[in-house]
């Protein structure tokens, strides 16, 4: 009687642990399906707001719409949002405008000011490249890479972020740096050349050494002597002090380090995102519902700003990272975190009704809150790692 007791009551129990694996399914199904109809429906909005012009969108404030021309840092992502939208719903409509907004950013391709040709390129040319194989997208991406690749000094290892305040720094490079190394990596496999992959993997390993304290948090800037190649500076621009943990930068480098080990299968890489993934789930600071405040460390917490913009990337590259740990625990754990950023950032508190919000998908990020810049406002980057963070889910087996 016991033993039977005894089977009636595991198999209870497995009956408890499946109905819940298959509720949670169910509520991730609705959450990417309501996410992925919402953003739609906005970004199609938007696009034909600014249709017969070269502007693309940047924020929402003060009642207006902020566009930008193609030279703005974030030019590159509305056009990636649309691609993923047309990668998820192929209709002529979301092609056509994924095509045209991706076309106002090819100027960028000569950009050697600025670090940031990564993110103009490789996320509007980079995602149509992927999902329509245009052929002269090739030869956009490999222009940009060589123009990206002049601001990389061998005898600093790192690509050089900004030209300006010049009176404080000598070579700073940013957190932010890492998410256009993917660009160089594709270059490399394209052209068969191995100086660009040898530039990203050399930033990569530099940034690992000079970037990141003890505990895995990073810092915003590190400015190194154009002479020796030495750091000489770690601070912060948008965080709120130099040895706080900006929320977006952790993202950044979470997002960056998950990235590398994809394109190079090089353990280090992994290693470090696991190691940024546990300083992030487990920061005393981080609110349960998994939308971190703008930066670890601000000093009102509970009472600051939150980010939508670093949940989002911090959700896209969780399930990467789940799908690359060699940890079954760890996997789970770091899909739970994504699951768990996404469905809030669905919920009415994050994403945007139709027709509200200046056509952006999502509510509430924050771009640099010392700068009194953007604060509190949509952003187009929150929204297209929002969107991809969607479509990476939604292709597991769910």
């Amino acid at each position: 009687m016991k033993k039977i007791i005894s089977s009636i009551s595991i198999l209870c129990s497995l009956l408890v642990v499946l109905l819940s694996c298959a509720d949670s399914k169910t509520e991730m199904q609705k959450t990417i399906e309501k996410g992925l109809d919402r953003a739609t429906i906005a970004s199609l909005e938007m696009a034909k707001s600014l249709e017969g012009n070269k502007l693309l969108p940047k924020t929402f404030e003060n009642g207006q719409l902020v566009t930008s021309d193609s030279k703005w840092w974030c030019s590159g992502f509305f056009p990636g949002v649309l691609w993923y939208l047309y990668e998820n719903n192929p209709t002529d409509e979301l092609k056509k405008y994924a095509i045209d907004y991706t076309n106002r950013v090819e100027d960028q391709k000569y950009t050697t000011d600025n670090h940031d040709i990564g993110f103009m390129i490789y996320c509007s040319f980079g995602n149509g490249l992927r999902i329509l194989g245009t052929d002269s997208y090739n030869d956009v991406i490999v222009q940009a890479s060589q123009s990206l690749s002049t601001r990389y000094k061998d005898h600093i290892g790192v690509i050089r972020s900004w030209d300006w305040n010049t009176d404080v720094w000598q070579y700073p490079v940013i957190i932010d740096n890492m998410m256009n190394l993917e660009m160089l990596m594709w270059a490399s496999r394209y052209t068969g050349d191995s100086i660009y992959a040898d530039i990203a993997k050399s930033h990569a390993d530099k940034t690992m050494k000079e970037h990141f304290r003890e505990d895995y948090s990073c810092f915003h800037v590190v400015d190194y002597d154009t002479i020796t190649g030495d750091s000489r500076l770690k601070q912060t621009w948008q965080g709120y002090s130099d040895t706080s943990s900006w929320a977006r930068g952790q993202a950044w480098a979470l997002y960056g380090y998950s990235m590398m080990y994809r394109e190079t299968g090089d353990d280090k890489y992994l290693n470090q995102a696991e190691r940024i993934a546990d300083f992030i789930i487990h920061h005393p600071n981080m609110p349960k519902d998994g939308i971190p405040y703008w930066d670890f460390n601000a000093p009102n917490i509970p009472d600051e700003k939150r980010d939508a913009s670093a949940a989002a990337v911090m959700a896209s590259a969780f399930i990467e990272l789940s799908q690359q740990t060699k940890d079954n625990k760890l996997s789970e754990l770091y899909l739970n975190t994504a699951g768990k950023q996404l469905i809030t950032l669905t919920s009415d508190e994050y994403l945007a009704e139709p027709g509200t919000n200046g056509n952006f998908i999502l509510k509430h990020s924050v771009g640099a809150i010392p700068r009194d810049q953007e604060i509190d406002v949509p952003l187009t980057y929150a929204d297209y790692y929002y969107v991809e963070a969607l479509m990476r889910y939604k292709k597991l087996e769910l």
